[in-house]
């Protein structure tokens, strides 16, 4: 059953990436977070932007036709399969979610190109063991895999979680696979971030979101080989030997980092 009276957290990341699925409720509380941290949707759409080009520099420079990508969000533009099937129409991608707004939204907008396949596993996170198992009717684990978790590891509290549960995910995967990841920081306008994740667990609570700091963020990639330039800011990371058109962005509390299995 659907709740108009309850903010759900995938409608309010719709509404700060200027989509049309949310409600008064959800709106509300997106700008609460807005006003404690207005540079926030700025982030939410570097984030997405982010995810593009790590997406697309899997596809063309790492030859990577796979991807699992863990906590599909509601649909907007440029999603993972989008992304890559452009560069490469063959290209397969499993979402991850374990609410049932987004899948019911996911099994009806994203749709793959003929030559290449999508799949949506409803699971929480944490149950690694259903999501490969579920992946593996679509993913060949035997060939490199791009695994996305952007926005997520921020709702594990404890780094030896987030750590088991990245290890038990790559641990699946062959040499050549990537990882990208990215987290809500602290270490930009502090004391503005944590009253915009205050406002935001406030309506949720459960699970609530952790802010990290740019070195927790390099410990996830323990055992893998980083991708230049490294962990940066979410506006900062392009692929080796491309640069902005604009200029370098300003650094925000958003940051990425995007790892290759050895």
């Amino acid at each position: 059953m659907i709740r108009a009276d309850v903010p759900h957290s995938a409608r309010i990341y719709n509404f700060w990436l200027g989509g049309k699925d949310h409600y008064d409720i959800d709106r509300e509380v997106g700008e609460q977070v807005i006003q404690a941290e207005p540079g926030f949707v700025e982030q939410m759409r570097h984030n997405r932007a982010f995810l593009g080009r790590a997406v697309e520099y899997m596809v063309r420079e790492c030859g990577i036709r796979q991807f699992l990508d863990i906590g599909t969000g509601l649909p907007t533009a440029e999603n993972t399969h989008e992304v890559a099937q452009r560069a490469a129409p063959e290209c397969r991608v499993v979402y991850v979610d374990n609410d049932p707004i987004v899948l019911a939204h996911a099994r009806a907008l994203l749709t793959s190109t003929p030559e290449g396949a999508t799949d949506y596993i409803d699971a929480d996170m944490h149950d690694t063991g259903k999501i490969l198992a579920a992946a593996a009717e679509t993913l060949d684990f035997g060939e490199p895999v791009g695994v996305m978790m952007l926005g997520v590891i921020v709702h594990i509290g404890a780094d030896a979680d987030a750590r088991s549960l990245i290890d038990e995910l790559m641990g699946a995967t062959c040499s050549g696979s990537h990882l990208a990841i990215s987290v809500n920081t602290n270490v930009v306008n502090p004391e503005n971030m944590e009253r915009a994740a205050a406002a935001y667990n406030a309506a949720f609570g459960n699970p609530p979101v952790h802010l990290h700091t740019p070195e927790r963020l390099a410990t996830f990639f323990t055992g893998l080989e980083m991708v230049e330039p490294g962990v940066v800011s979410v506006g900062r990371w392009y692929p080796p030997g491309t640069a902005p058109s604009r200029g370098e962005a300003p650094e925000m509390d958003a940051f990425v980092g995007v790892a290759r299995k050895p």
